[in-house]
């Protein structure tokens, strides 16, 4: 039977290693450990693994326990009783209840407190739980998966992760390649987001040619599948032309193919002392008003701040000089990427 892939993109030797493995586990209910850097698409993976599995029209509940703080986490992942702390005006399920019957997804638990450590090894025992200021004792019919970008064996070395734990989430080991290990996925992935983002933004497909390509190849990706796609949906918004040309990419891409000068526009900016005051004869030239004409410099600036940070969110804000919140804002506001 094909397996429904859940829109992962690749035919590299190393992404089909993981493609045998996922048509071996996944009709299964053996728990699994997916690896992998941040950016490589763990949650993509885990979907597709819950989609091929006898769960597939049961609920598939992901939980970020990295982005929950540590004193919530507890009560979003088994939910709580009215009035166990001061905001529980009413009860309420957790996730675990949500996912009953189908799959829930643990990704980043690698951030998740010892103290809570103990309650998800009890769950994955003995299939139950009790909501937070509760005394009833519940079940959990469900299949878990976790995700970490951390090194988990190290982490029971030094006593920030439980051992027992760790064994119990890793019976089925997954470990997803870093782009840079992926050959040519790197150009199947950026022609299928460049073609993607295209479409959203109602403008003509773009190509990339040969030259750039191989500039794409020789440069790392440490931002992975995330890296990528952020600079593909910058490259439709900035590039004034048909086709992604070596001048259109930041240097950091050029460097590493051990391309020292600078890209055409970023030397003129350089010979006119660093930076070009925008005129009203800029406005002009452009057709633009101020507050688009604003709306425009900040657009390219928060891309640029992503793509430098390799799509990493708190970064890039950290770049910009602004909170997390206040950049989520922004690109939600301009429908970019948010996730």
């Amino acid at each position: 039977m094909e397996l429904n892939l859940c829109g992962i993109v690749g035919k590299s030797p190393a992404l089909d290693e993981v493609y045998r493995i996922l048509g071996k586990v996944a009709p299964t209910d053996s728990t699994v450990l997916v690896t992998g850097e941040s950016g490589t698409g763990k949650e993509l993976l885990v979907r597709a693994l819950h989609m091929n599995s006898r769960r597939h029209g049961k609920p598939f509940v992901p939980v970020n326990c990295g982005a929950i703080p540590r004193e919530l986490l507890e009560s979003e992942l088994f939910g709580h009783e009215k009035g166990a702390f001061t905001s529980a005006i009413r009860s309420r399920p957790g996730r675990f209840e949500l996912a009953d019957g189908g799959t829930i997804f643990l990704d980043e638990i690698g951030e998740m407190d010892l103290s809570l450590q103990v309650k998800i090894l009890r769950v994955l025992q003995e299939k139950e739980f009790e909501r937070v200021g509760g005394a009833k004792t519940m079940k959990a019919d469900v299949r878990i998966v976790a995700a970490t970008n951390r090194d988990l064996d190290e982490e029971v070395r030094t006593g920030r992760f439980r051992e027992d734990l760790f064994y119990r989430l890793n019976v089925i080991p997954l470990h997803l390649p870093p782009l840079r290990e992926r050959g040519d996925d790197v150009l199947l992935l950026a022609d299928y987001f460049l073609g993607r983002f295209c479409k959203q933004k109602q403008r003509k497909k773009m190509g990339l040619p040969v030259v750039s390509r191989e500039l794409f190849l020789r440069y790392p990706w440490p931002g992975n599948v995330r890296e990528l796609e952020n600079f593909m949906e910058r490259l439709s918004i900035l590039c004034e032309h048909d086709e992604i040309r070596p001048e259109d990419l930041p240097q950091k891409i050029l460097d590493a193919a051990g391309i020292a000068a600078p890209p055409p526009q970023a030397a003129a900016c350089e010979a006119s002392g660093g930076f070009v005051w925008p005129i009203i004869a800029h406005l002009r030239e452009k057709g633009l008003g101020l507050k688009d004409f604003l709306d425009q410099v900040e657009e390219r600036l928060l891309l640029e701040a992503l793509d430098e940070a390799a799509g990493v969110k708190n970064q890039a804000a950290e770049i910009l000089g602004i909170k997390r919140t206040t950049l989520i804002e922004k690109l939600k506001k301009r429908n970019l990427a948010a996730d």
